[in-house]
């Protein structure tokens, strides 16, 4: 049904929806877990605070599980690279996700105050840890990462874990923290019920949308004036073989702000990330707790897009050998791999969407203290 460059342009397309996605609905669990040592000081609020999330937060790790799988099938040589290059990164990220499942299903085992504070700080860290490093890492995407490929496309990542957190990845890393910090205070206003814990959250929520725009600023500022950026050399083959060293690419200075002036269009993204943000805290200032939420979410889809249009057609460019980068152009799986899958996601994504749905519909509505001491199937 479709050519090969138009294949590599949907899979490009929807891996960004399955990381948006992702950003959407684990997000907030990622934010509440940030959150719960803060907004919760009972083990009555604390357990108001989980049990927000307590019946979606499996299920919204789907969307982490797809998009990992999408860059394994679509962008073989990208899986390749940042899985191996980014090692202990990915590490670190899977060692505090690990953390999550376990503190929601034994934090409440036990009647200990201390048992249970250990496992509360535990949930903390299974939160603010991967939404730091997952910042760091699109830093270190939009900065390029330190690898290069030989003749045999073998690839050689030549930089430090320590390497990975430089004065802008920092700045992405912090924005990522902020950005779903304020999507887990909106859900947090939505969900629990108005009392100590709701107006917490909402005094968190005002200083996390004012940190993302600020941020997110900062972000934008680093790309425009320094020297983070690349472009393609020469002439573009978008259907020709995926062979990275066939592409000639050179860093340039804001080359990361060239799609903005060719594709005026593309200005929505970076627009939606800064309104988005200025929605969510109005919202949450005058207690328009959906608009609050609205707005979060539109914020993230906003700053991911940000990135995504600003690089394109690059995904994982190199800061040491800018031949070796990846775009998607070069990186892709074969038309046929490419074309099978979309078939396959054609079919079962909207199922996947429609049983989500149905899921946050069938288990909506506050969660509430007298719940919370009543209800046995709760954390």
């Amino acid at each position: 049904m479709f050519d090969y460059e138009t294949l590599r342009i949907l899979w490009w397309g929807l891996m960004g929806v399955l990381l948006i996605a992702f950003a959407l609905t684990d997000g907030f669990d990622l934010g509440v877990a940030t959150l719960l040592p803060f907004v919760a000081r009972t083990d009555s609020e604390r357990r108001m605070v989980i049990n927000s999330v307590g019946p979606t937060w499996e299920g919204n790790q789907v969307w982490f599980i797809l998009g990992g799988g999408a860059i394994f099938a679509a962008w073989p040589f990208v899986y390749a690279v940042s899985f191996s290059g980014f090692y202990l990164a990915m590490f670190l990220v899977l060692a505090a996700l690990i953390l999550r499942p376990v503190g929601f299903k034994y934090r409440s085992k036990r009647p200990d105050p201390r048992w249970r504070s250990g496992w509360d700080w535990a949930l903390f860290v299974g939160g603010v840890v991967p939404a730091l490093v997952f910042g760091v890492a699109v830093g270190n995407v939009l900065s390029g990462a330190p690898f290069r490929l030989d003749s045999d496309l073998r690839a050689f990542f030549d930089g430090s874990f320590l390497g990975l957190f430089t004065p802008f990845t920092l700045i992405c890393g912090l924005l990522s923290v902020a950005m779903l910090v304020l999507h887990g205070s909106a859900w947090l206003a939505i969900k629990v019920e108005h009392g100590p814990v709701h107006d917490r959250a909402t005094r968190f929520g005002t200083l996390a949308a004012i940190l993302s725009l600020v941020l997110f600023a900062a972000g934008w500022a680093f790309v425009a004036w320094t020297d983070i950026g690349f472009r393609i050399v020469g002439t573009i083959d978008a259907a020709g073989p995926s062979n990275p060293l066939r592409t000639t690419s050179e860093i340039a200075a804001g080359a990361w702000l060239a799609n903005y002036a060719l594709h005026p269009w593309m200005m929505i993204a970076p627009l939606l990330g800064f309104g988005g943000a200025v929605v969510a805290l109005i919202g949450i200032r005058r207690r328009i707790e959906s608009a609050a939420f609205a707005g979060s979410s539109a914020s993230a889809v906003g700053i991911i897009a940000t990135v995504g249009l600003s690089m394109f057609p690059y995904i994982l460019p190199s800061s040491i050998d800018a031949h070796s980068s990846l775009t998607v152009w070069n990186a892709s799986s074969s038309e046929k791999t490419l074309g099978i899958m979309l078939f396959v996601t054609a079919v079962f994504l909207p199922i996947v969407l429609a049983y989500t749905a149905w899921a946050f519909k069938l288990m909506w509505g506050r969660v509430t203290a007298h719940e919370v001491a009543t209800n046995p199937d709760f954390y």
